[in-house]
């Protein structure tokens, strides 16, 4: 079986594969302190509460917080005796390099969301990822990752606002009844997601004139539904790329070992 390990700004996932599908999903907040005991300790109380017998094989991890790794590899490497994949390292390989400026870094999330893409979709994509930062991914048509867009996320947004201009409240993103707001919370809520389906829309509509070809435009976490529901912006919206997309590198560098 197969433990993949997404961790993100804010938070970090665990989900496990059994060739076929994923068992479960496991979510807890991002910790660049958190030790492989503490890891562990979490992780075993919910496979015990899915009741789950499990053969954990192999590992592989896309972690954008850079702190953290080195106790999920001692994690890896402690309670299932195996050295973890980590993308962007030397030792994973990717099914196809990306094409960018050299000495370029590129997020692995980013990575791992254009293979898992490619592997459904085929090319010439954009890939729409609402997370800690909103990102923009331009898939070629022969699978490769050619550059994007990084925007501020939503909920940073919000923090941002709330913290720059003291008389406005801290409030959650949701769709407003109206454009025009009666009263503090309505006019945030308004501003925030009607610009963020302006921005969305007016930052595909940019891309794909530039491409000159016709894109499928692919999203991803938790807030692409809540901004779908009004306007039609998305070709599909996939809840498990980023694990899909770590499956299908993992499957990749076994491959490459046989």
């Amino acid at each position: 079986m197969l433990l993949a390990i997404d961790c993100g700004n804010t938070n970090t996932v665990f989900s496990i594969w059994d060739g076929t599908k994923f068992l479960c999903t496991m979510r807890t907040s991002t910790h660049h302190g958190r030790t492989a005991d503490a890891y562990f300790t979490w992780f075993s109380t919910l496979v015990q509460h899915y009741k789950l017998e499990l053969d954990i094989t192999d590992v592989i991890i896309s972690s954008t917080v850079p702190r953290v790794v080195f106790n999920l590899r001692v994690f890896s490497d402690r309670f299932f005796d195996c050295r973890p994949l980590v993308v962007g390292k030397a030792e994973c390989a990717l099914p196809t390099d990306p094409r960018v400026d050299f000495g370029t870094q590129i997020g692995p999330d980013r990575l791992v969301n254009t293979a898992g893409a490619f592997d459904r979709h085929g090319g010439d994509l954009i890939v729409v990822d609402f997370g800690t930062a909103t990102t923009f991914d331009v898939v070629a048509s022969d699978g490769a990752y050619v550059g994007g867009v990084i925007a501020p996320g939503v909920n940073l947004s919000l923090e941002a606002l709330h913290m720059a201009a003291a008389a406005l409240p801290h409030v959650d993103i949701a769709k407003p009844q109206n454009v025009v707001g009666t009263n503090t919370v309505a006019c945030i809520q308004s501003g925030v997601f009607w610009g963020y389906i302006g921005m969305v829309r007016e930052i595909c509509a940019r891309i794909k004139a530039e491409r000159e070809r016709p894109m499928k435009i692919i999203a991803t976490g938790g807030l692409a539904q809540l901004f779908d529901q009004t306007e039609t912006l998305f070709d599909v919206f996939e809840d498990d790329l980023t694990m899909h997309g770590l499956t299908v590198i993992h499957s990749y560098n076994k491959g490459l070992q046989a």
